[in-house]
């Protein structure tokens, strides 16, 4: 039995004009033989010899096997190259004749000629092979890898209204940002770095792009200076406006803009009239 998407270990059983047929060691099923093209075949083969192959579909979806390994197999996850764009998807480079499939269904983010994208692959109902940025499902747990405050490094793959932001922390294991930590403008597609608040039982982990409370509240702080200097000098809010207009213009939660607010009041660097900020 052929898997598609697999590297396999096959027995060259017929050679012809245009190749080589290859089957599973001591299968005698004349019917169930893969074509390795003849400029693939290895110097010196003949009838008997094993071979590892990749096995794929070839521009005319037959079944086709190849020597050559592709940057990316089933169960992998990595970082390919966008060939070419077209009105049904992308293609991608991933070192076969035939570039990658990227349906726009399994796009995270709308891609470009020369991107570089992280993607997995799965078979569609077609029994092709594809690519997709959907990546929660391939991600492997790696909780056993890291301690809790790690700060670790990874691309955000997709951004949930419910969870959160899904981060594939060193391109490879499953990480989320709450929803509640989420308060950048950070875009889908974005190196990220994060510091890990949370390793549960089954192995996810939760992620923070921001540091611990009690030294946020300085980066913050300095933050809301240079923000404050942007409206040259005067804030046109306090702390007691919404949470939407503070998160739109200042990028962080009511409360922590309050902290940032409340550590410049307390070093006398600014101050509060009915409807402003000011520095000092």
């Amino acid at each position: 039995m052929f898997e598609i998407g697999t590297k396999q270990t096959l027995q060259a059983v017929k050679q012809v004009k245009f190749g080589m047929y290859y089957a599973e060691e001591g299968n005698r099923d004349k019917d169930a033989v893969i074509l390795l093209p003849e400029k693939q075949i290895p110097e010196g083969t003949k009838v008997g010899d094993m071979t590892e192959l990749f096995i794929y579909r070839d521009s005319s979806d037959r079944l086709i096997a190849t020597t050559n390994t592709p940057k990316l197999m089933k169960g992998q996850i990595a970082r390919l190259h966008v060939a070419n764009v077209t009105g049904i998807g992308a293609f991608l480079d991933w070192g076969l004749e035939k570039d990658l499939f990227l349906p726009f269904k399994e796009q995270t983010y709308k891609v470009s000629k020369g991107d570089d994208v992280l993607v997995s692959l799965y078979v569609d109902k077609s029994g092709r092979l594809c690519a997709t940025m959907k990546l929660y499902h391939y991600l492997e747990k790696g909780g056993e890898k890291y301690a809790k405050d790690d700060w670790v490094e990874g691309t955000l793959y997709e951004i949930s209204d419910n969870f959160g932001a899904f981060v594939a922390v060193d391109d490879r294991y499953s990480g989320l940002i709450p929803k509640r930590e989420f308060v950048s403008d950070i875009k889908v597609g974005s190196h990220v770095k994060a510091r890990i608040t949370k390793i549960h039982d089954d192995g996810k982990i939760d992620l923070s792009i921001r540091e611990k409370a009690y030294m946020q509240i300085a980066v913050d702080a300095s933050k809301l200076v240079d923000i404050i200097e942007s409206f040259d000098g005067v804030l046109p809010f306090t702390d007691k406006a919404s949470p939407e207009t503070i998160k739109r213009e200042t990028g962080m939660s009511k409360n922590e803009f309050k902290r940032a607010v409340g550590n410049l009041l307390k070093s006398d660097r600014i101050e509060i009239t009915e409807k402003s900020i000011r520095l000092k």
